[in-house]
């Protein structure tokens, strides 16, 4: 489905660059990693763009979405503010919310805080650190590569604690090579996003007064992985269960047709 219209919305700080594709009820993709989440996502929209008018976005500090100033720190919230601030723009019906890793985490501090906004949530492996055991995947010294030797350097540090595998992908999927665009998401990711998902606490009181709203999801793969184990102790939390998806933390690139179809059944079974 090719893109019917992209578009800036100026919010305080930030300039928000947006793509809108398909027909239907309004989708909005939160990306994880640094926040680069306008395209195609590997195929991932154009399995979408048949039953909904799907959004992405880059956030602040991300690819196309500059800041007006340099800053030390996003805190995750900004990034909840910005989502609000897009939905409200483009719809005056609640939408249908898909967050995976830390854009997960900011879809269920967007129910929590606009619960008006939101139809549903799909929460695709949100990384809870804090809520495992046995966390031992020390921050400190990812941050130090990142420091050293950059964002893509960190990043395949990191990979495996991430539960980040590329290997298996549907037939005829291929993968990007690593661009410019990739390698400054990385650096996106190290600088800004790291450490907010870190600190971001979710306020589970708020979240089981709309529980009905809000799907957990794990991948079939990568049991190890922080996304998975944390959307499993929030769905335990919630008093749910995790839905299964396709592959692993990073399933809807490698397999973008299964996960679109997943995705679509999921949101389409009522509450």
């Amino acid at each position: 489905m090719s893109l019917i219209k992209s578009g800036r919305l100026s919010v305080l700080g930030a300039s928000l660059y947006y793509e809108v594709r398909g027909s239907g009820p309004l989708l909005l993709l939160i990306a994880g990693g640094g926040g680069g989440g306008s395209g195609d996502w590997n195929g991932f929209v154009n399995n979408l763009s048949g039953s909904y008018t799907v959004v992405t976005y880059d956030r602040r500090g991300a690819l196309n979405s500059p800041l007006d100033q340099p800053v030390e720190a996003i805190p995750l919230q900004t990034h909840t503010d910005d989502a609000s601030l897009l939905l409200t723009a483009l719809t005056q019906e609640p939408a249908y919310i898909f967050g995976t890793s830390a854009g997960a985490l900011i879809g269920l501090d967007l129910v929590s805080r606009y619960p008006q906004l939101v139809r549903k949530l799909l929460a695709h492996e949100p990384p809870a650190h804090y809520l495992l055991e046995g966390d031992n995947d020390n921050p400190e010294a990812v941050l130090e590569t990142f420091k050293r030797e950059g964002g893509l350097a960190a990043l395949r540090q990191y990979a495996g604690v991430a539960g980040l595998n590329f290997e298996r992908r549907e037939a005829g999927v291929e993968l990007p090579e690593v661009s410019p665009m990739g390698a400054a998401n990385a650096e996106a990711l190290f600088k800004y996003t790291f450490l907010a998902v870190r600190n971001y606490r979710l306020d589970f009181e708020a979240l089981k007064r709309v529980a009905n709203r809000i799907v957990l999801a794990r991948g079939s793969a990568g049991s190890e992985g922080a996304g998975y184990r944390g959307a499993l102790a929030i769905a335990q939390r919630l008093g749910t269960e995790a839905v299964e998806f396709p592959s692993n933390h990073n399933g809807y690139l490698t397999h973008p047709r299964a996960f679109a179809t997943k995705l679509c059944e999921v949101l389409a079974t009522p509450a």
